[in-house]
């Protein structure tokens, strides 16, 4: 009995992707996850955080509103929608507990967890595993969708570091990879072996306009960027866009530097367009061979 070719190509063709929700962010990275989603035949729902998210993003897709500490309001809506998969993309700045007017099922989270998650990334950690283990999603990464956004090693663009810049990314990986362990911060910017900052809760923008008070005279600076020692790649991988090239040039920097394989580069053409004119390089460190 032979098989019909077709009818299975028919079968495929009409299978559905998931129903995906985006638990957006600020930036552009949500409407390039959304719009790549889309392209792959998928449906998306997005929940926008009021002071997070931009309005477009939720222009973007059918949304809910809502704040950060309403967990049950936006769980039942997006079980509403029929949504199975979960991504969380862009940045959020995390307010202090008093701000994030708890709602009963995010008090409950907020009590399993306590003081068990310190950084963000214990943190985030801690929401992946109650959505999927207690609220039956699953979580996906923003690479999943869009695995073009991650940098691989090597230089982009037409600027190299030289011998100096070579010394202070090492120092900065040093740097970094202690902040990481402790799960405090992701970025580091290192000029001629000082330390003109080191990135915590304020973010990687904050970090750059900072350098920019602190630098030096002579060459510049380098920003170090890497994910943490043992960090849920699912969320939070550090990202780099046009606008990190735009602060790093007005900080006086060199050049960026950033981990191959775990850092997301949005817009990646005029990232390293913005890199050339700007004289800055742009660096993928393959950490797993680097001497």
């Amino acid at each position: 009995m032979g098989i019909d070719v077709r009818k299975l190509d028919d079968a495929a063709a009409t299978t559905e992707l998931p129903k995906l929700g985006v638990l957006a962010g600020g930036g552009a990275l949500p409407r390039r996850l959304i719009a790549a989603a889309r392209a792959q035949g998928r449906e998306v729902f997005v929940i926008a955080f009021h002071g997070q998210t931009d309005t477009a993003t939720a222009e973007a897709a059918p949304s809910l509103w809502t704040h950060l500490g309403h967990a049950g309001e936006a769980l039942e809506r997006l079980r509403g929608e029929k949504v199975e998969e979960l991504v969380l993309a862009g940045p959020i700045r995390r307010p202090s507990l008093l701000k994030l007017r708890l709602d009963a099922r995010a008090a409950k989270f907020v009590a399993q967890v306590g003081r068990r998650a310190f950084g963000d990334d214990g943190l985030l950690g801690a929401v992946v595993r109650a959505l999927e283990e207690e609220e039956g999603f699953r979580v996906i990464a923003v690479q999943d969708i869009l695995g073009d956004l991650l940098i691989a090693a090597g230089v982009y663009g037409r600027h190299r570091p030289d011998a100096q810049a070579d010394a202070d990314i090492a120092r900065g990986l040093e740097i970094v990879q202690a902040l990481g362990r402790l799960d405090v911060g992701q970025a580091a910017v290192v000029q001629q072996g000082l330390v003109l900052g080191v990135e915590a809760i304020e973010g990687t923008d904050a970090l750059l306009r900072r350098a920019a008070e602190l630098r030096r005279d002579g060459p510049g600076g380098v920003l170090i960027k890497t994910a943490k020692p043992g960090q849920e790649t699912r969320v939070d991988l550090p990202t780099i866009g046009l606008e990190t090239v735009e602060r790093a040039k007005s900080a006086g920097l060199r050049g960026l530097a950033v981990q191959a394989g775990a850092t997301l580069v949005v817009e990646r053409q005029g990232v390293v367009a913005a890199c050339d004119e700007a004289a800055l390089f742009l660096i993928g460190l393959d950490l797993d061979h680097r001497q």
